[in-house]
């Protein structure tokens, strides 16, 4: 009798712990009554009569995320992999539609996924996929929020997290890349060439200018140099066609010294013998003497006075071919 007490309590002990049950936070458990459906109860402590009630199941109220992986084709007949990510979660309010209408939902979002995908794609040029990828994305999201929330499913996101494209294609795409930036590259370096060699040019005037100036002011001096050296030596009665050629003299033998003083020159100046100064020296009198003598010549010489003869247009023969200045 004791037994059967002990067994009726135990009995009694299971049935009443298995009434009560707990549902996690973001958890909607879908409770049956032979096999029909009663209430679904959420997160908390809750009760359920025993062996007449069961948890049919348990649905995830938290986001979830689906990485589906599709291979399609472009308009330009380059075969890609796009890998498309869906956030989703169930809606609260309608855990019985997610629960008993739809049975694998993955397998359903991957469908769609594909099919949105598949669609769009084709359109696309290989640039344009990665320059639109989030219009797929989106297209893809609005495709899916009208199919799934009759099943009580609300697409958060959809995400284009991944373009492949086959690898020649790939190494096609960077060769073509670092052939523009190349083609940059040197359009900047024929800039930069440019730019330095207009700068080198104008350098190069400005230092000629200034070059030409120097050697102006230069001259300058050497002439104002000579006529003072020239005054030095008239007044010593050194006249002034010896005092030109001993200046002209003294410059050559400078030439010669600071030609000699250079231990790399290979110039040679002719005439180089000592013979060869004297004799330029009496040259360059003589000369000097001869254009003074001229000069007096021309200079004393009665200047005749032309006689102009008007002629007329009816005094011209064609064939007379004597100067009219002739006749006197």
């Amino acid at each position: 009798m004791d037994v059967f007490l002990i067994i009726i309590v135990v009995f009694g002990l299971i049935i009443l712990f298995s009434s009560f049950f707990t549902v996690k936070q973001q958890t909607a458990v879908v409770i049956e009554r032979f096999g029909k459906f009663t209430s679904i109860r959420n997160s908390g402590l809750q009760l359920k009569i025993p062996i007449i009630d069961r948890v049919a199941g348990r649905v995830n109220l938290r986001i979830q995320q689906l990485d589906v992986i599709i291979e399609t084709k472009t308009k330009d007949n380059v075969f890609i992999k796009m890998k498309v990510s869906v956030q989703f979660n169930v809606i609260q309010d309608k855990v019985y539609e997610a629960f008993y209408k739809l049975e694998y939902p993955h397998d359903q979002i991957t469908a769609y996924v594909f099919d949105v995908v598949r669609a769009e794609v084709p359109k696309l040029i290989l640039d344009d996929v990665f320059e639109r990828k989030d219009d797929i994305a989106i297209a893809v999201k609005r495709e899916l929020n009208e199919a799934m929330s009759t099943y009580g499913y609300d697409i958060i996101n959809t995400l284009v997290t991944d373009i492949d494209p086959d690898l020649q294609v790939k190494n096609a795409m960077n060769r073509i890349n670092a052939a523009d930036r190349e083609k940059t590259a040197a359009e900047f370096e024929s800039e930069a060439q440019r730019i330095r060699i207009v700068a080198k040019a104008k350098a190069e005037a400005e230092s000629k200018k200034l070059q030409g100036q120097g050697i102006a002011d230069q001259r300058r001096e050497i002439a104002r140099g000579l006529v003072e050296s020239v005054e030095v030596l008239n007044s010593v009665g050194i006249n002034s066609q010896e005092a030109s050629a001993l200046i002209v003299v003294t410059q050559h033998y400078d030439t010669l010294q600071a030609i000699g003083a250079d231990t790399n020159s290979n110039l040679i100046l002719l005439p180089n013998s000592p013979q060869a100064g004297s004799d330029m020296l009496n040259n360059m009198v003589a000369s000097f003497s001869a254009s003074n003598q001229i000069g007096e010549t021309m200079k004393n010489q009665p200047k005749r006075p032309k006689k102009k003869i008007d002629h007329t247009s009816t005094d011209y023969n064609p064939s007379d071919t004597s100067n009219p200045q002739d006749e006197v």
